[in-house]
């Protein structure tokens, strides 16, 4: 159990044609590099979605080629301790480039941090070379890099994140997952960022929502895809929590991209549809919830949700999440360092549900507990903070007032469906680790590797496999080190009926 400072942070579509299998990628989680705490992942939180202004300064924190036919095999990427941050692998250019990018449903631009990165307290600000462990984008070796100059590549694009901000060129090359490849995809080319926002091997974030909200104007890699490249337009994910304290590297669950694992989730999976008429976030709505089997209210003006894999906590509006934790004996609000979160003793399991409409889908009394307040207290911090306390503005119509993230999807199989855009869960399978007591909770099923994982690949014990699947697929993903859209761009439009 983590204590309280050391919990992991975690924040064109075309008509698709069933001819081609989904593609499975195993994700990972981003080791916890230093101790982190909650008042930063709520901070994040609140910059991502419009709560705080971006301006307001704030105390640092204690297509596959034509004709060939996409394949269903799973890919092999790192995973760092305790479910921080979930990624997976991209290749850019020609020859390719390989990089770890945080995958996040939560926000829509891709980028990754180039050669002449550097880590800036602030854009203008004191600079020094970025982390010599972070791979980094070199165009001068990419045969099909599109030289910046003229129209918009090339223009200078800030993206500003809870924790931080990114400054960076605009740039077009080839970007490949697995055996998807989009020859001219537009991305951000990073050369300033705020320490923090890349570490170690990962170089960057691959943003998963719709164009709508992406800061470079830009086609999502999802998005960008064609009809001849996925079964179906949907994106997937199992996100496995760590089962092993001593291991660094292990693996975090699958993504699949065009289709579904149905080794990984039993019975039929729940779609709602997203409620706005242009999507921009994967929006649901929170309809009711659970505390230890017993409702409590939540209020319908208030409901809007994101469901971000990008995020590890679960943030709400001050009314509904006081609510909650006023179904849980002996809660009370945590104190003045961690404002916005609740305490409750140490020894009580809390088990929530959430429904969208539907279902109520419980949440595992481990991914409620987020440790000792303080070292050796007897009260523990939860999962559920208010997301609107120390606000300083008032967010814009659509922002949704609910951050679902990996506390919740933990727990359930996710699919992201663009057409009708929805979002859709299930539970999940023995194979996932699924279980009436403990949902979710990564199995160890030692012995050989599944298929499509390579024997030594990191937690290739677990059943990542990527065959024996369905034609649709699903997605979502992870947060360890920052990432966070500020902006809900209302001027771009999806040009593609989704």
């Amino acid at each position: 159990m983590a204590m309280a400072n050391n919990v992991p942070i975690f924040l064109t579509l075309l008509t698709i044609s069933a001819s081609a299998d989904p593609f499975h990628v195993p994700l990972a989680r981003l080791a916890q590099r230093s101790p982190l705490n909650v008042n930063k992942e709520a901070l994040k939180l609140k910059y991502k979605y419009g709560y705080l202004s971006p301006h307001e300064s704030r105390k640092p924190p204690a297509r596959v080629t034509a004709g060939r036919r996409a394949t269903s095999v799973g890919i092999p990427v790192t995973n760092q301790d305790h479910d921080a941050s979930y990624f997976g692998a991209i290749t850019i250019g020609t020859p390719p480039q390989k990089f770890n990018v945080i995958l996040d449903t939560g926000s829509s631009d891709l980028w990754v941090a180039d050669t002449t990165c550097q880590e800036c307290s602030s854009l203008t600000g004191d600079c020094e070379p970025c982390d010599s462990r972070t791979p980094l984008f070199d165009a001068s070796k990419s045969s099909t890099f599109v030289t910046p100059s003229g129209s918009a590549i090339g223009s200078k694009v800030p993206i500003r994140y809870g924790s931080g901000e990114v400054l960076g060129s605009l740039s077009s090359d080839s970007v490949t997952m697995g055996g998807f490849t989009i020859p001219s995809q537009t991305f951000l080319s990073v050369s300033s960022l705020t320490p923090g926002l890349v570490d170690g091997s990962i170089s960057g974030i691959m943003g998963l929502a719709f164009a709508t909200i992406a800061s470079t104007r830009s086609t999502p890699f999802w998005q960008a895809l064609g009809p001849d490249q996925l079964s179906s337009p949907e994106l997937s994910f199992w996100l496995q929590r760590s089962d092993d304290a001593r291991q660094v590297e292990t693996a975090g669950g699958v993504f699949t991209l065009g289709g579904r694992n149905t080794t990984l989730f039993s019975g039929d999976v729940e779609f709602l549809s997203i409620p706005v008429s242009q999507p921009t976030f994967w929006l649901q709505t929170l309809t009711s919830a659970t505390v230890n089997g017993k409702s409590v209210s939540i209020t319908s003006d208030t409901s809007l949700s994101a469901i971000d894999t990008g995020t590890t906590l679960i943030g709400g509006p001050s009314l509904d999440v006081a609510a909650i934790w006023a179904a849980v004996p002996g809660a009370k609000p945590a104190n003045d360092d961690n404002p916005g979160f609740y305490v409750f003793p140490c020894k009580t399991d809390v088990t929530v549900s959430l429904s969208f409409g539907g279902k109520l889908w419980p949440i595992s009394t481990q991914d409620m507990n987020f440790g000792p307040e303080t070292p050796r207290s007897q009260m523990c911090l939860g999962a559920i903070f208010d997301l609107t306390q120390g606000t300083n503005i008032t967010p814009r119509p659509g922002t949704p007032s609910w951050i679902i993230g990996d506390t919740f999807l933990k727990n359930v199989y996710t699919v992201f469906r663009a057409l009708p855009p929805s979002v859709g869960f299930a539970e999940l399978s023995s194979v996932a680790g699924g279980t009436l007591t403990s949902p979710g909770t990564g199995p160890t099923l030692g012995g050989t590797s599944p298929a499509g994982i390579p024997s030594d690949a990191p937690g290739a014990s677990n059943p990542l496999s990527s065959r024996g699947t369905s034609n649709l697929g699903s997605v979502t993903i992870a947060e360890h080190f920052v990432y966070i859209v500020l902006l809900l761009v209302s001027g771009a439009s999806i040009i593609f009926s989704l």
